[in-house]
């Protein structure tokens, strides 16, 4: 295996993070591609074990992974700073547009913009979604889903309960992991009882925040960063239900246009959160934002890769992770529901949406961003027309 310096490791993290486009599952590709195949610089073994971590634990899944690589050699310092290279570019990117969206997102130009982008990023999402449940839980068969009934039943029982309240039920998602693993693979505990172990800056609102909203900002974003399994965009029911339903910081199109402003930034989609901490408290938002939601996943892998393995086979786990997993993707589905429904206003919207989910079928290189673009362009000429 090829030898190489953290400050390579470092400066390929940087990159990724600036020009990785595409989303988790490209994300990961890249990963493997550049530091397995091309470089050398982790065996088959080292990047298959980071990558079942990352879907076994909380937290976002290219995120989870660029951290595992960064720990394989270099332990807690090459962690660290693998992370903070992969998610510095697009936070920067993030805080940018979020001052830009300050300035001129009132004005009708703006506005025409993501008229069309809203559209296609329900196409995107709701896309995703089918992805997510097809991988996740089991393809759209009959004989599959006999066999996945009761991750069936919970992923129903996501959607639901999201369109019904509007917002994310962690509760649900507790109960779900846990009822699975005690049906499926109970752990040893329960059978055999023990005790369980224990100036422009200025016009674009940089520094515009109070204590308590930065407190509620943090506690919120945490607890989004410990209930997000897999795909990045498992977030937006968690996001949606939070930002927009219990604490009002923005209303539904600043939220469609936060996610929008995820799928044309490079790196993890996930920091999405750092836009939307900034529009509701500048900078210091934006970054207690995107440092409790990374948070969670970086103490996981670095507290799980050492003894990852023993780990990786302990079923009781597995079906813990597979219980929480289908009712988070049922509340993404809900959520793509719930927003859809005030995103697709019109005919135009309509189909913008569904020329994105064919696209997305049919062209299989074309990435998010250019879709983006193209929508962009298309509700700037629908209003102007």
């Amino acid at each position: 295996m090829e030898r190489y310096r953290l400050k390579d490791l470092v400066m390929y993290f940087l990159k990724l993070g600036a020009w990785g486009f595409g989303g988790p599952v490209a994300l990961v590709g890249y990963m493997y591609r550049d530091l397995v195949e091309d470089k050398g610089w982790l065996t088959d073994e080292e990047y298959k074990e980071g990558l079942a971590l990352a879907q076994l634990a909380p937290g976002p899944l290219a995120a989870q992974l660029g951290i595992y690589i960064g720990f394989v050699h270099y332990r807690l310092i090459g962690a660290t700073l693998a992370g903070l290279a992969f998610v510095l570019p697009s936070f920067i990117m993030v805080v940018l547009l979020g001052m830009a969206y300050q300035l001129y997102g009132g004005l009708a130009w703006m506005q025409a913009v993501f008229y069309g982008v809203g559209a296609a990023v329900i196409g995107i999402i709701g896309m995703s979604a089918y992805k997510l449940t097809v991988k996740s839980i089991s393809k759209f068969k009959l004989s599959a889903m006999k066999s996945k009934w009761l991750l069936w039943l919970f992923y129903s029982v996501g959607i639901a309960i999201t369109v019904i309240t509007q917002k994310e039920e962690i509760l649900l998602f507790l109960s779900c992991g846990i009822l699975y693993m005690l049906i499926k693979a109970p752990p040893q505990w329960i059978k055999k009882p023990t005790i369980v172990p224990a100036e422009i800056l200025l016009s674009v609102g940089f520094w515009n925040y109070n204590g308590k909203t930065l407190q509620e900002i943090g506690w919120f974003f945490l607890k989004a960063g410990a209930f997000v399994f897999g795909s990045g965009l498992a977030i937006v029911p968690f996001l949606h239900g939070g930002v927009v339903k219990e604490f009002g910081w923005l209303n539904e199109k600043q939220f469609v246009d936060a996610v929008a402003v995820a799928m044309i930034t490079p790196g993890p989609v996930v920091i999405t959160v750092g836009f939307i901490g900034y529009l509701v408290a500048g900078f210091p938002g934006a970054a207690v934002a995107a440092i409790a939601t990374f948070l969670p996943c970086y103490l996981f892998t670095t507290a799980l890769a050492p003894s990852f393995k023993k780990i990786a086979k302990n079923n009781s786990i597995k079906a813990f992770v597979e219980g929480i997993t289908a009712s988070v993707i049922g509340a993404l589905v809900g959520s793509v529901i719930i927003i859809g429904l005030r995103s697709i206003i019109d005919i135009p919207t309509a189909l913008i949406g569904i020329v994105t989910v064919l696209a997305l079928i049919y062209v299989k290189k074309l990435q998010e961003p250019y879709i983006i673009g193209i929508a962009a362009i298309i509700g700037a000429l629908i209003k102007v027309l």
